[in-house]
């Protein structure tokens, strides 16, 4: 299990995901380490394992082709050898290799975990080994015989036993060392007082062919503990997806889970909160504007106004995180209608004027002329463009111009630019700003009001339009928010019907 630190206790958070996929990375490592380390053959256990069932899977195949082998040279053998003698030594090889398949077979019918790996190891290499002298054997029965042909014969046959040997052996290197020593030992043997030059050719050609041989075994041994390598990665790999995978599934569904609860609270917690604001704006206002009299103190027409002030900017915030939540949840239902972008603009402008005169600055829009109608919510577009003024104005300094354009996009779509003289948002700031309740620096430090949800709002209302969102800003060079929709919104103006001609009389 893994341990979870005090401080990401306090952080009120689990274990780092990159901490737990090295942890897991080093005791894997670990383990196969001391596998290897306690392996006669450096390697892990369930590796050896594999390579002695391929072993014997292969033997087991191989068994037609070897007694269809044996029947072949032994029929051949009978123009030299009495038939007999040939049937003797023919019986003595399908019994080794007899054997050998009885021993695979009862290797494969274990269960992996109780197989001791050094003693099948041992067992194969014997088999192995009396498979080998048995096909030796051929090279005594040929000693006598100095017919034509014949030193060929047996060469030739004993050198395709040894490529059979190493084709079926090879994930057992000590088995096929077993195997091909009998039959190297005979050829040495059956060449050694021999001084012809055929002999001396056929006894170089197959010690060659058996270093060969052997070089060839360690090659094929290597390839298949790498196979078997890459097949193991290959599974734990499966794994380690697969358990991310349902990992992922139930951070998925937690999370559902946890979007349901938000909802839910959140419908709860705005209708708990709206019903005790709107008593606190409506009786705050009253007092503020002291409809039923003048105050005995002056102090308390300005605490009204904070209450009321207080109230109201808590109503907004309510309001700004259920239209959020709404957006993020995909359940907000846009009412499209044909719009003028200008006009919302210009109305937008004339809210806001109140509060950009107050701090002396002036607001300048621009607008290309005879600019279509475009197909949207006209209550999404206005509040994303009151949010974007609002920004400029709150942020930009006294007597600091505010510049508004609406006009085409290149790609035949329409936008709306609100462009500040303010101090500007440093670039590593930007993502902050486009986070829900992200505000940067400026903010901070001159404690302006905000919730921090004014862009997410924006850009989530954008997106529902299938338009873009930009912010470009750097600092002490002001701040530009670019919002457009796109060509498909834009409604072309459509010619008029044709009057209907009428019949003549």
């Amino acid at each position: 299990m893994t341990e979870v630190t005090a401080e990401q206790v306090q952080r009120g958070r689990g274990p780092d995901p990159s901490a737990v996929a090295r942890r897991k990375l080093v005791t894997r490592e670990v383990r196969s380490a001391r596998e290897r380390l306690t392996s006669s053959t450096g390697l892990e256990r369930a590796f050896d394992n594999e390579l002695l069932r391929v072993f014997a899977q292969y033997r087991i195949a191989g068994s037609a082709g070897t007694f269809v082998l044996v029947l072949g040279i032994a029929a051949a053998a009978c123009l030299w050898l009495p038939t007999p003698i040939v049937a003797v030594w023919s019986g003595a090889v399908l019994l080794t290799t007899l054997i050998i398949v009885l021993i695979a077979r009862r290797f494969l019918a274990q269960v992996p975990d109780d197989v001791r790996l050094k003693l099948w190891r041992r067992l194969f290499a014997f088999a192995e080994g009396l498979h080998g002298l048995a096909w030796s054997l051929l090279l005594l029965l040929f000693v006598p015989v100095d017919a034509p042909g014949a030193k060929v014969f047996v060469t030739t046959a004993l050198l395709i036993v040894s490529a059979l040997t190493v084709m079926l052996s090879a994930t057992i290197p000590i088995a096929v060392y077993a195997g091909l020593t009998p039959i190297i030992a005979g050829i040495m043997v059956f060449f050694w007082d021999r001084r012809d030059m055929d002999s001396v050719t056929m006894a170089l050609m197959a010690a060659s062919a058996q270093l060969f041989f052997i070089f060839l075994a360690n090659r094929l041994y290597a390839s298949s503990v790498d196979s078997i390598v890459f097949r193991a990665e290959k599974d734990a790999l499966i794994a380690e997806l697969e358990t991310a995978n349902a990992n992922s599934d139930e951070a998925r569904r937690k999370a559902e889970e946890a979007n349901l609860a938000k909802s839910r609270f959140l419908a709860t917690m705005s209708h708990e909160l709206r019903t005790p604001l709107n008593a606190i704006l409506g009786f705050s206002e009253v007092m503020k504007n002291e409809i039923f009299g003048e105050h005995a103190n002056a102090a308390y027409k300005e605490y009204s106004g904070d209450i009321h002030g207080s109230g109201q900017h808590l109503l907004d915030l309510i309001n700004e995180i259920l239209d959020l939540s709404r957006i993020e949840a995909g359940k907000y239902e846009l009412n499209e209608e044909a719009l003028s972008l200008p006009s919302v603009v210009e109305d937008c402008q004339h809210m806001l004027a109140l509060r950009a005169k107050a701090k002396g600055q002036s607001i300048r829009a621009l607008a290309e002329p005879q600019l279509p109608r475009v197909w949207a919510d006209e209550r999404a577009i206005r509040q994303a463009v009151l949010n974007v003024l609002s920004n400029a104005i709150k942020f930009t300094p006294q007597g600091g111009e505010i510049t508004i354009k609406v006009g085409w996009t290149a790609t035949g779509g329409q936008y709306v630019s609100v462009a500040d003289t303010g101090p500007g948002i440093p670039e590593n700031e930007i993502p902050i700003v486009m986070q829900s309740f992200g505000r940067g620096s400026l903010a901070i430090k001159t404690a302006e009001q905000g919730s921090g949800l004014g862009l997410p709002i924006v850009k989530g209302l954008i997106d529902l339009h299938g338009g873009g969102f930009h912010l470009k800003s750097r600092p002490r060079a002001g701040t530009e928010v670019t919002i457009t929709l796109p060509a498909e919104r834009v409604m072309d103006t459509l010619a008029a019907l044709p009057e209907p001609k009428t019949r003549a009389a």
